[in-house]
């Protein structure tokens, strides 16, 4: 998840527990402490350390971040929040209407369906919640403080869902963050929250937009915008992409095709699923990365709460008097009432049993909304690479005085060529370290997810190629 996904990318939402169904019964994957290095298997640069994700393929999130797709009302997020029965509640970034797929998204959530929950409840129930990612740690949180008795089923053996800190001393000067990791003006609880913990942060400023030729002016956004104006008049929706073409804007022309694949790097969906009418988020100034360990922030709202990890809810049934859950253990346990925090694309993947059905305005906005792809990539160099000196004026560009590495440019777009990802970010300026991180959308992140690992290092590399200093 970049901020539109939770990842965070992510993503987010943003927050990751697969409710898988009881037959079959997947096993909980386990998480790596770390990533082997591949080796390139041509002559070109080699990273001493690389990491990578795959959430479109990963049975817990089926995908990184919520979206809402053409000719979807936002009536489809409040009704997949509404309880059910008083027994049964929603919570997680597909949920929220103010900006799903963000990092603030999930918390708000969290925070939505515990007041909800509160309202219904007696003091000393016994509540469990399904996902310990932002959401669900966010909703224990209140819960315990208000003496309910809280069980926390995670599929995943560790907490965080989407939001992922690969800690590894011997590969990372600081942790990779393979979910939700850049956050915006929306994710302003978290950087609080990180501020407290004391966990150190970076700015994300400055842009450098290079194609194999050479350095390329910046494109401007100002015809999406224009674009996504005008279809808003319209009577019905219309996709990104069908609104630039009805103004006369050729998506094909290469510094506009890099600006909408910067978009759908944050959004996860591409032009022709965006809706005009629900617009994604065009790029920004003034995100932040963090630079430490983000576990303590899970740690810290889970406190008091019973936790249980490698434990996959497959079945939820619930009436009256109660819900009753199936663990993939093959354990079946009774709660006075539920709170899931499932992705999106768990749910559309049928992976939850409900008895009974869900009703037909959840199952319909579980149908309706889309489910947003993004991968990111991690790479680390012994030495600094020897890149191209962005031009003079660009936005970050470097200067001559002592300061220069601190102005190099953070992003980095790749213009034209056949580069899967075309969207990376440079820690170099803000932390002295040579860690590049590359972050695609769609369904160039779908085709990313589907690589081995050799695979993905090698089409990293390669991506990387306009930025590269040529030799003469």
């Amino acid at each position: 998840m970049t901020r539109r996904t939770l990842l965070i990318g992510a993503g987010a939402g943003v927050l990751g527990v697969l409710l898988a169904s009881c037959t079959p019964e997947p096993a909980p994957s386990p998480t790596p402490d770390r990533s082997p290095t591949p080796q390139p298997t041509t002559d070109t640069i080699t990273p001493a350390a690389f990491a990578r994700s795959a959430w479109s393929t990963d049975a817990f999130a089926l995908g990184a971040a919520s979206f809402t797709p053409v000719g979807v009302l936002a009536g489809a997020r409040d009704a997949l929040a509404e309880p059910i029965d008083e027994r049964l509640f929603f919570a997680g970034e597909a949920t929220d209407t103010e900006a799903p797929g963000t990092v603030g998204a999930a918390i708000r959530s969290g925070e939505r369906a515990a007041a909800q929950l509160l309202r219904a409840a007696d003091r000393g129930e016994r509540v469990a919640i399904i996902g310990a990612g932002l959401a669900g740690a966010t909703a224990a949180s209140l819960l315990v403080a208000d003496g309910l008795e809280v069980t926390v089923f995670e599929a995943r053996d560790r907490v965080g869902g989407r939001i992922q800190s690969v800690v590894d001393d011997d590969a990372w000067p600081f942790p990779a963050q393979l979910g939700g990791w850049l956050l915006g003006a929306s994710d302003a609880a978290l950087i609080e929250t990180l501020d407290t913990l004391d966990v150190r942060t970076a700015p994300i400023a400055g842009s450098w937009w290079r194609s194999g030729e050479g350095d390329v002016d910046a494109p401007s956004v100002d015809p999406v915008e224009s674009a996504i104006t005008a279809a808003q008049q319209a009577l019905t929706d219309s996709s990104l992409e069908d609104a630039l073409g009805a103004a006369g804007v050729d998506v094909e022309e290469p510094g506009l095709a890099a600006l909408l694949a910067a978009i759908t790097a944050s959004s996860g969906s591409d032009a022709d699923e965006q809706s005009t009418w629900f617009p994604p988020a065009l790029p920004a100034e003034g995100d932040v990365a963090p630079l430490g360990d983000l576990t303590p922030v899970f740690d810290t709202l889970l406190e008091g709460a019973r936790l249980s990890l490698s434990s996959p809810v497959g079945r939820v049934a619930y009436d009256e008097a109660g819900v009753s859950l199936g663990i993939a253990s093959g354990e079946s346990l009774s709660f006075d009432r539920v709170l899931l925090t499932v992705p999106l694309g768990v749910l559309q993947s049928d992976g939850m049993q409900f008895a009974p059905a869900l009703p037909f305005g959840h199952r319909g906005a579980i149908a309706d909304l889309g489910m947003g792809r993004i991968e990111t990539v991690w790479l680390r160099f012994d030495d600094p690479l020897a890149t191209a000196t962005p031009p003079e004026g660009a936005a970050g560009a470097q200067g001559d005085d002592a300061d220069a590495d601190a102005d190099a440019p953070t992003v980095w777009h790749a213009v034209g060529g056949d580069a899967l990802i075309r969207t990376w970010v440079n820690l170099q300026p803000a932390t002295g370290e040579n860690v590049l991180v590359g972050i695609v959308g769609g369904d160039a992140a779908g085709e990313f997810a589907e690589l081995d690992d050799q695979k993905a290092l090698e089409a990293a590399i390669s991506s990387l190629t306009p930025f590269l200093a040529t030799t003469p």
